[in-house]
């Protein structure tokens, strides 16, 4: 019997050294990169990218971010896939690959130590659109978190009707990113929401890494009561 492929989804973060995307928004927009594949008609029913993105899907969904400038930016973005862009952020998504068999110039560029910043404090999460909550003891890479996020964003997709995956479409995907309060982590992780439980392979322990919160108009999965 031939063993069955294990697939990577490739995403790929623009980062010139004159002008990197501010850490959140680069959190963000590597979550809605990968919603935007995962509704893009390539993707689903007989798409040119179902079958891969089925075949990935059933085993770990795994995601590896990697990052590009100038000439590397350019030549990935002539693969197939899809370029998000977000306030100052710039994500690629491809259909996913196997482990061992990635195109040659996404498999040359850094994967590890991509570290982002942001300029000044994010502002208090829309409550209209669901919030991805970080774990608030953990410290992970951009590079590992963008990984994290686009697994909540894959969680709350899978747990949505048909319906309110067209709306949240329809609307560009609106989300935050955010750092859970310490106080409000457990009640997260223990409220029946998304929560992504990460193998613990690179630079952290297993464990928990990002709960998604619904938001009031766009993906309801549920949200925390507070005084």
């Amino acid at each position: 019997m031939s063993e069955v492929p294990e697939y990577v989804l490739p995403l790929v973060v623009r980062i010139e050294r004159a002008a990197p995307p501010a850490r959140t928004d680069a959190l963000e927009t590597s979550a809605r990169a990968v919603l935007t594949l995962l509704g893009d008609e390539r993707a689903r029913g007989d798409g040119e990218w179902a079958e891969v993105v089925r075949g990935w899907e059933d085993a770990r969904i795994r995601k590896v971010v990697r990052r590009a400038r100038g000439a590397e930016w350019r030549r990935a973005e002539a693969l197939p896939g899809i370029t998000v862009t977000g306030k100052t952020a710039e994500v690629r998504v491809f259909p996913p690959v196997p482990l061992d068999g990635w195109p040659k110039d996404l498999a040359k560029l850094q994967v590890s130590g991509t570290e982002l910043d942001d300029p000044e404090p994010p502002r208090p999460a829309d409550p209209g659109t669901p919030v991805l909550w970080l774990n608030p003891e953990l410290t992970m890479s951009a590079g590992k978190t963008m990984a994290q996020t686009g697994h909540g964003a894959q969680l709350a997709w899978w747990a949505l009707p048909e319906e309110a995956r067209t709306t949240w479409r329809a609307a560009g995907y609106p989300l935050s990113v955010r750092t859970a309060a310490p106080t409000d982590w457990p009640r997260l992780t223990a409220s029946g929401l998304p929560v992504v439980h990460d193998a613990g392979f690179t630079e952290i322990a297993p464990g928990p890494t990002v709960a998604v919160e619904g938001g009031e108009h766009f993906a309801p999965l549920g949200r925390l009561r507070r005084a």
